[in-house]
Order: structure tokens, then C-alpha cells, then sequence
């Protein structure tokens, strides 16, 4: 069983042969340009459309940006990161009780991304929540540590606030109604690439592991209701360009995203026309 995931307290001399890409598909880190000026953005900034200005120009050039004075509490940062050490941290035995490689499953552990289609795995296990509404979805989460579910609840609530902030930035970055992304998508939104259609990258998102120490990242989405239709804004389409995307449903995405391989691919470029 402890096989299943890397974080069983097993230290690896050397990388088992599951892991070890071809060397004609390793990144060329000869070819990657360095990134010297991250776009930062100060939603603290009393002047709204200067923000606004700025979150075009970082989508439209990099397809990301950091925010600073974003009103999420160092303090629950900090209390999220420990709990999450904290359950990764656990016995190998009770962390296996939530692990399953069935992506349907709304609260599991699992291990690289598609165990079951990969050839080659990723080196990361990882630790996959659904979050909204809070009530139907924190009775499934880990029990273990003792704190995690209030820890987490907590940061989920202060996250998604300002997530929620971000999109109306966005919207209005494109031109649209501030509430345009939310009317469109319900609650919870994503996909800016085909929402904006084409003008916002969706760029792919890479990390280096060493063999000194773990990385820990917390990842947020705010995803779409199954039901939400995603194409582009028609403000947006009402050139000689037209619409770049189709419109397809979140869980049309959804299903094409987990039948496929990280290395693939755009799972977007799927839904071009």
C-alpha cells in the first residue's frame, strides 16, 4: 500500500524508473528565458482603474500575476500551510483511508496526475478538497490532524472572498460588466483564456522539486458550476476575429482534462475552432 504515494517517509536513493522522463521530453532549461519582472499588483491601491489597468497588461503578457495587500491573513496562511504539513505528515496507513486515483471523488489523495493513463509520473502527491458549499463537503474531509477542518474552512472562506475580488477585476479589465463572470459562470469562475477569447494566456504551470526538501503549494480554484456554459464574451467576438473558442460546458472539461496526461496538450486547445 505505501507504494501508492511518495510521501511514505521512504527516502530514495536514486529516482525509480516510473519517474524518469526520455531525455527528448525533458524541459530544455537552455530555451526558458528567465522571468525578472513578475507582475505584482497592490490591491491595496486606492485607485481602482489603475488596478484594473495592470491586470490587463499582466494577463495579456504573462497570463499571471502575485498580489500584495490582498486582504487574506498572514495568520491563516501561515495556519493553512501547517495543517497541511500536518496531514501529509500523518502515517502512511492514515492517509491511505482518502486515497483514490478516481477523479470524481470530491475529497482524495492521490499521487502525479493520471496514474492510470501516465507512462511517466509526476514527482508529487497531492491532496484534493472540494470546498463550496462548506456544509456538504467539510464532513468528508480528513479528521486528522484534530485542527484541519476549522483550519482550512477558515482559509477556504477568506480565499474565496478574495477570489471573488479577482474576478471582477478581470471582468472589468476586459471591458465587460464587473459582474460579468459571475452572471456567466454562477458563483464560481475559471478559464480566462476562452472567457476573454484569446486575449488572456492561459499559461502552463511548472515547479521544481529538490532532493534536499518538500515543496508545499496550496492551489484554489474557483471552477465553474457543471452546468455553466463557457465561451467567449460576445463584446469580445464582434471583430473579424470571431469567437476563437467554442462553447463547452464545465463538465465537458472537466472529463477531457482527467482523461488526459499532464505533458499533452492545452486541454483548452481541444476546444478551439
Amino acid at each position: 500500500m505505501a507504494a501508492k504515494v511518495l510521501s511514505s517517509g521512504i527516502r530514495y536513493s536514486d529516482l525509480p524508473e516510473s519517474y524518469v522522463r526520455p531525455e527528448s521530453d525533458r524541459p530544455r532549461l537552455s530555451e526558458v528565458s528567465e522571468c525578472e519582472n513578475v507582475p505584482v499588483i497592490d490591491l491595496g491601491c486606492p485607485d481602482r482603474s489603475h488596478i484594473v489597468q495592470q491586470i490587463s497588461l499582466a494577463c495579456t503578457h504573462y497570463g499571471f500575476f502575485q498580489v500584495i495587500n490582498h486582504g487574506v491573513s498572514k495568520e491563516a496562511v501561515e495556519r493553512m500551510l501547517e495543517a497541511a504539513h500536518g496531514f501529509f505528515g500523518l502515517p502512511v496507513e492514515e492517509k491511505l483511508k482518502l486515497y483514490s486515483d478516481d477523479p470524481s471523488k470530491t475529497t482524495r489523495l492521490s499521487t502525479s496526475f493520471n496514474v492510470k493513463k501516465e507512462t511517466v509520473h509526476n514527482w508529487r502527491d497531492y491532496l484534493r478538497l472540494h470546498c463550496y458549499p462548506l456544509h456538504k463537503y467539510v464532513p468528508e474531509w480528513p479528521s486528522n490532524p484534530p485542527s484541519f477542518k476549522e483550519i482550512v474552512s477558515r482559509y477556504c472562506v477568506e480565499v474565496r472572498g478574495l477570489g471573488y475580488r479577482l474576478q471582477e477585476l478581470i471582468s472589468e479589465s476586459l471591458g465587460l460588466e464587473k459582474d460579468y463572470i459571475t452572471n456567466v459562470l454562477g458563483e464560481q469562475g475559471q478559464h480566462m483564456a476562452a472567457l476573454s477569447n484569446g486575449r488572456y494566456k492561459s499559461v502552463w504551470h511548472r515547479a521544481i522539486v529538490n532532493a534536499d526538501k518538500p515543496r508545499m503549494s496550496v492551489a484554489s480554484f474557483l471552477c465553474p458550476y457543471d452546468h455553466a456554459l463557457i465561451s467567449p464574451a460576445k463584446p469580445l467576438t464582434e471583430d473579424e476575429c470571431g469567437a476563437v473558442y467554442r462553447g463547452f460546458t464545465y463538465a465537458e472539461y472537466y472529463s477531457k482534462f482527467w482523461s488526459r496526461n499532464l505533458d499533452q496538450e492545452h486541454c483548452l486547445e481541444l476546444f478551439k475552432n
